[in-house]
């Protein structure tokens, strides 16, 4: 699908390899081939396609884009993250965004803060397609305030106790495994732990399936826990330090949220051109000769290569060992 928005060319800022250039092919390719005919469809029906979903470990391999190859990944960079979230988004924004929870919120994130033995037992599954992750940080009375979430883990010898609850989680009703950030025995604590909680555990209970406005083919549920029992081993890191991994987990978050956006962006302008010089015409020539359309196509275009621009330069200096906080919270502010 050619198309004005269309950048091809390796090792520039958008591909600054040719393995970067031949993943946005394969991307692309399938984008237009299996992820743009369902959309609709699956978008109407508010549902997720997990079988489509599953093949993209199983047959692209793009699951575990950031982790080493000693672990099943791919051992690329946030800019390969970028590329996927923003190709994706062209075609299906509610699939990528059930991506981007599976893939940044639990694959990267336990690669990055996770121990060897976490890293042994939980990435062969979730990089295959086998399992589906995601990651509870919001509550029904804390959002932004993280360090006000009320959920609480007990320890009581070899485990903890979970109670509480998580609200807006992504991949909520179809999650086999989730990264959740709780407070250690204390609500009143200012400091956040991160535990691994599979949904087969006893007292783990998913609740209401939120409507929504948009990104319908992506499940977004409430997920309760009472009385959950999680292995001591299923600690991410040591009690109340997960605040940091967090925060850096959020960064590349930020900016593949961000690369969603684009995406979005892209189709639109795309669509935009579409009708303006082929569909439409007005006064016996296309749209597109009138200036004020002219203005309108060509200011969201520089908007949207200006956003692009943002989004991949700060993409190419975030990795595990370089904090970016400003760069992926501007990335975010500027193209959404």
């Amino acid at each position: 699908m050619q198309t004005l928005t269309d950048h091809t060319a390796p090792n520039d800022l958008f591909n600054p390899s040719e393995e970067h250039a031949q993943l946005r092919e394969m991307v692309e390719k399938f984008t237009w081939q299996s992820l743009e005919p369902q959309a609709t469809e699956h978008d109407e029906k508010e549902q997720f396609n997990k079988d489509l979903f599953r093949t993209l470990g199983s047959e692209l391999g793009i699951f575990g884009l950031t982790v080493s190859p000693d672990y099943g990944g791919a051992g690329m960079d946030a800019v390969a993250e970028v590329i996927v979230h923003e190709t994706m988004s062209m075609a299906d924004p509610a699939f990528t965004l059930s991506y981007l929870a599976h893939e940044v919120l639990f694959v990267n994130n336990l690669f990055v803060s996770g121990s060897e033995a976490q890293r042994r037992k939980y990435l062969p599954g979730v990089i295959s397609g086998e399992k589906i992750g995601g990651m509870g940080m919001t509550e029904p009375g804390a959002g932004t305030d993280v360090l006000g979430l009320q959920t609480v883990a007990t320890k009581k010898s070899d485990r903890y106790v979970l109670n509480g609850s998580k609200q807006f989680i992504t991949n909520g009703y179809e999650g086999d495994v989730f990264i959740i950030y709780a407070k250690i025995d204390d609500r009143s604590k200012r400091t956040i732990t991160s535990l691994i909680v599979e949904s087969d555990y006893s007292g783990f209970r998913v609740g209401k399936k939120e409507e929504k406005m948009g990104m319908k083919a992506s499940s977004t549920a409430v997920l309760h826990f009472d009385d959950v029992e999680v292995p001591a081993e299923n600690l991410i890191g040591v009690e109340d330090q997960g605040t940091k991994s967090m925060m850096r987990n959020l960064e590349i978050e930020r900016v593949t949220l961000a690369a969603q956006s684009l995406g979005i962006a892209r189709r639109c302008i795309d669509m935009m051109c579409q009708y303006s010089i082929r569909d439409r015409k007005a006064f016996g020539k296309p749209l597109i000769e009138l200036g004020q359309i002219q203005r309108l196509v060509a200011e969201s275009y520089a908007k949207w290569e200006a956003a692009r621009a943002l989004v991949y330069n700060t993409a190419a200096n975030l990795d595990p060992t370089r904090r970016n906080s400003l760069g992926a919270a501007s990335a975010k502010l500027v193209a959404t």
